[in-house]
């Protein structure tokens, strides 16, 4: 039985090294990011070359914006109703979510599923991790340790987009236009968000950004699900 989309907060998040250049980073976690590297640098590169990369590990990089959204009626229209979390402080950024992911939970007396492309190997985990480091309470709907397969409450449009293929990564952009969506790279891409954060300083068109990416991944699961349905968005 497939969940309700109403009880399915789609969502995506950007995310930075946390610090601007590597000569920045303390010298301990210099050490530590230099050990951790040297097993995937290519010959020709070296640790502080590719720090740019660190906002892909929760244990180097941080949330600048957290992106979440829900199916509702509004006038007789589908509406995803998104609203995101960003800024430079990211205890903040998370405890915000979690609060409104709590309020989420207990109005659908938590039978709920959270949703992203590629979500259970990089968005949700990504944000337990840095919970956990900010010392903020895991919400239930993430605290999955020890459970079941069956029993996670998580919604891949990848890996439904896999059926059971495991070989490779197939990106929402190339999906979206597959499935003829409006794609969500029409102004940046994850690639250029650290440059946007740290050289632009333009936050705002990072959750942008992220609230694109948020509601391509709500149109992708309702055509993977082969749900009809038209959907505007309302942030």
């Amino acid at each position: 039985m497939k969940m309700k989309v109403e009880n399915i907060l789609f969502l995506d998040i950007e995310t930075t090294p946390q610090y601007k250049c590597f000569s920045d980073v303390p010298k301990n976690i210099q050490d530590l990011w230099i050990k951790k590297m040297s097993a995937v640098m290519k010959p020709d590169e070296d640790a502080e070359q590719i720090y740019q990369r660190a906002g892909i590990w929760a244990e180097f990089g941080k949330i600048i914006c957290i992106s979440a959204g829900f199916i509702h009626k509004k006038n007789d229209k589908n509406v995803l109703r998104i609203k995101s979390f960003y800024g430079n402080d990211e205890k903040k950024i998370i405890s915000e979510f979690s609060e409104n992911l709590e309020k989420f939970s207990e109005m659908h007396k938590h039978n709920i599923r959270l949703c992203a492309h590629n979500g259970k190997e990089f968005d949700f985990p990504y944000i337990a991790r840095r919970m956990l480091i900010n010392k903020i309470k895991l919400p239930k709907v993430l605290n999955v340790g020890g459970k079941k397969p069956w029993e996670v409450p998580f919604l891949d449009t990848m890996e439904l987009w896999r059926f059971g293929d495991y070989k490779n990564y197939t990106s929402l952009n190339l999906l979206a236009t597959l499935f003829d969506i409006e794609s969500p790279k029409d102004d940046i891409d994850g690639s250029m968000v650290a440059d946007v954060y740290y050289n632009q300083n333009d936050i705002e068109r990072i959750a942008r950004y992220c609230e694109k990416d948020t509601f391509t991944v709500a149109l992708l699961y309702l055509r993977l699900n082969e749900i009809e349905m038209e959907l505007t968005i309302n942030n």
